[in-house]
């Protein structure tokens, strides 16, 4: 007799591990199936506490890496030694490109959540009302309103520190205790407030600064400020699935994980007129298995969950789940950053900072809003900070590099902006006819910056040297770290859009697929324009709230 389980959660990631907590907590039996290896809290961290000279190649990349990994090279830091193993080889895992896009997966037990930036924003009006104003796209079946109280719920479980600051733009949160900002920021913030009128703020982080005690309950304790997040991190200081959420699923007794299995495709009964399960292919053996679900929630990420959907046909659904509008895969969004600006401060050079804090500055965006009028649409933020590093030469060795190193060089700020990017459906992804090592379609996708994007990194760089030269700052400098493309910001974002009618989107305002209305996505998939600030936190709001919806029409018989 084959199980059927009350829900089927495919991801393991950041909404995934969401949907999976709040489903179990709420007394469903709940299947969890990733494509990935298991990676187990503390005990799969292999390189937490080492140290850079405990590593063969000090945390660099050699040759054979920079062929392995060759789109993770691009970002600059994702491929590096100290935490590669929770990103997949390129070579393995390969997709074509008609147009550069950088797709960085992670595919284990937990997904990005290890590997996340933590950087927690709420979105406001001025994101959700954006299509509708700028006649762009289509307009949010959602508002500000309708996420608030989910923002609420997920900061308090996730812990996100912050300074609350009263800006409309970018609404305050539950916040932990803000981390400090050092001398030189706090000059600099209080120098650009006082000649341009600029905020700037501590970044809101999903970084603990006081556990609460159920926080503590699941084995969580606050950031003990070793900035090595990305290596996974033992002490549960950061949110990520296997800190926070999948404990929490796991102490219902009401989740089954299963870990190896590739889901490529939705079962849906055309008579029933809802989806009955999923199919996966086992990684290591290549064997096909059906997993049965009442419910159904997609959280492969944007582009896995679109790739899972077209392949998911049936007569009521010839072109794919939920694609009546031809709009799945399509309109790939992103942040766009790469340029950067820093300068020198002259002062405190009898100051340092203690341990090293996970977090930098932010600067909430200030263009195309009120009164102000450029040449572009939407706007950007931007993240930064103030260090100070040894000041020997790095062409030193032996007794000169001995006698330098103690020395501290100046102090220097940097910005780096980071853009909305506007949803288009010629940004897109298809399925090749290639196929990969499990007889599966590779993706091939078509996206580009436009030119709203490149004037405003251009408005980017002539903004920040502005804000640097006003506080002060000296030997200001430009600098570019990536390659413009899409996908290099990870995080790619609305290939199976929410919208007010099936003409249009892919999803309902309650994250429902049209015409299968027992599966969710609530994943970047979802979302219907990019704003400027990160969008994990909203992930985390909206797959709450779907969850929440999900289990009160089960028991109103409407699923």
């Amino acid at each position: 007799m084959k199980e059927i389980f009350d829900a089927i959660v495919v991801g393991s990631g950041l909404s995934g591990g969401w949907a999976a907590k709040e489903l179990t907590e709420k007394g469903l039996k709940v299947l969890l199936l990733e494509r990935g290896r298991e990676v187990k809290h503390r005990e799969d961290y292999p390189t937490a506490m080492q140290e850079l000279w405990e590593l063969p190649h000090r945390g660099r990349m050699d040759l054979k890496t920079r062929h392995d990994y060759w789109a993770n090279v691009r970002t600059g830091y994702t491929a590096n030694e100290e935490h590669r193993h929770f990103f997949t080889r390129d070579v393995d895992f390969p997709y074509e490109e008609e147009k550069t896009f950088t797709w960085v997966r992670g595919y284990q037990t937990g997904g990005r959540s290890l590997v996340w930036g933590r950087q927690s924003y709420r979105w406001s009006d001025l994101d959700f009302e954006a299509n509708a104003r700028d006649g762009i796209a289509i307009d949010w079946p959602i508002r500000y309103k309708d996420l608030a109280p989910w923002y609420s719920y997920v900061e308090k479980f996730a812990g996100i520190s912050g300074q609350r600051e009263g800006w409309d733009s970018l609404p305050d949160g539950d916040f932990q205790p803000a981390m400090e900002m050092n001398c030189v920021e706090r000059e600099v913030k209080s120098r650009l407030h006082q000649a341009l009128g600029r905020r700037m703020t501590i970044g809101r982080v999903a970084n603990l600064t006081q556990a609460t005690p159920e926080q503590q309950a699941l084995g969580r304790t606050s950031c003990q400020f070793r900035s090595r997040c990305m290596r996974g991190c033992p002490y549960g200081a950061y949110f990520s699935t296997q800190s926070a959420t999948l404990p929490a699923a796991q102490r219902t007794g009401n989740l089954t994980l299963v870990a190896g299995k590739i889901v490529y495709q939705v079962i849906f009964d055309d008579a029933k007129g809802r989806a009955t399960g999923v199919r996966a292919i086992d990684q290591h053996t290549k064997e096909e298995t059906e997993y049965y679900g009442k419910l159904i929630f997609l959280n492969a990420s944007a582009i896995n969950t679109a790739w899972v959907m077209m392949q998911s046909t049936s007569r009521t659904h010839p072109d794919g789940l939920g694609n009546a509008s031809g709009q799945l895969g399509k309109n790939i969004m992103d942040h766009h950053k790469s340029r950067g600006v820093q300068g020198v401060f002259e002062g405190f050079e009898d100051r340092y900072y203690y341990g090293k804090r996970p977090n930098g500055v932010y600067i909430p965006r200030f263009v195309n809003m009120g009164n102000d009028k450029r040449d572009f649409l939407r706007g950007f933020g931007y993240q930064g900070g103030a260090s100070r590093n040894a000041a020997g030469s790095t062409e030193s060795f032996g007794a000169k590099l001995k006698e330098e190193y103690p020395r501290l060089g100046p102090w220097v700020f940097s910005l780096q902006g980071f853009g909305e990017i506007l949803p288009s459906e010629s940004n897109h992804f298809t399925l090749s006819k290639e196929k990969d090592a499990w007889g599966l379609p590779l993706i091939r996708f078509d996206a580009a910056l436009t030119e709203n994007e490149y004037k405003m990194k251009e408005c980017m760089v002539d903004e920040a040297i502005k804000m640097l030269d006003a506080a002060g700052l000296k030997n200001i400098t430009t600098y570019e770290t990536q390659k413009s493309a899409p996908g290099i910001s990870v995080h790619e974002m609305g290939t199976a859009r929410m919208g007010k009618d099936p003409e249009t989107s892919v999803l309902n305002a309650h994250n429902q697929v049209w015409n299968a209305p027992n599966v969710f996505v609530t994943d970047g998939a979802a979302m219907v324009s990019a704003s400027n600030v990160n969008p994990s936190l909203t992930y985390m709001a909206m797959a709450a709230r779907a969850a929440a919806f999900a289990v009160e029409e089960m028991k109103r018989g409407n699923l």
